[in-house]
């Protein structure tokens, strides 16, 4: 059973098979780096004990980390909740809030494309009964 973002939930069984630690733990480690930001302080911004952030760094190795905690240290990194959840699941993901995916800039310029494939369609259509206006006078 999926949450409403189609994460399986979190159970007393601990890891759900496909997730990836090790990505989690490079991004977050990553932020990190690039933000000046240790485990203290990030701890403190996220609500978080230092021993749980600690435990997320390091790829949490067999223990159970909920979707919660994840949202609450990408909330605290400024990305959006579900990103440290979307990079356990291996759904590609910006690093930067507001930037959009691979995926998501293809997706929008096949958008583009097949606007203005229509528009030239359209234009086409209007060039053609102007040129038959002006001919048939």
């Amino acid at each position: 059973m999926a949450n409403k973002g189609g994460v399986p939930p979190y159970t007393a069984r601990g890891r759900v098979e496909g997730e990836n630690w090790q990505a989690v733990a490079d991004a977050l480690n990553a932020r990190m780096a690039a933000r000046r930001i240790g485990q203290q302080a990030l701890a403190t911004a996220s609500g978080l004990s230092v021993a749980t952030l600690r435990q997320v760094q390091h790829g949490a190795h067999g223990r159970r980390v909920q979707n919660a905690t994840l949202s609450a240290i990408a909330r605290a990194l400024d990305w959006p909740d579900d990103h440290l959840i979307g990079v356990l699941v291996g759904k590609r993901v910006s690093d930067t809030p507001g930037h959009a995916t691979d995926q998501e800039i293809l997706a929008g310029i096949g958008r583009i494309e097949q606007r203005l494939d229509d528009l030239s369609h359209r234009l086409a259509a209007v060039e053609k009964l102007l040129t038959a206006g002006t001919t048939n006078r």
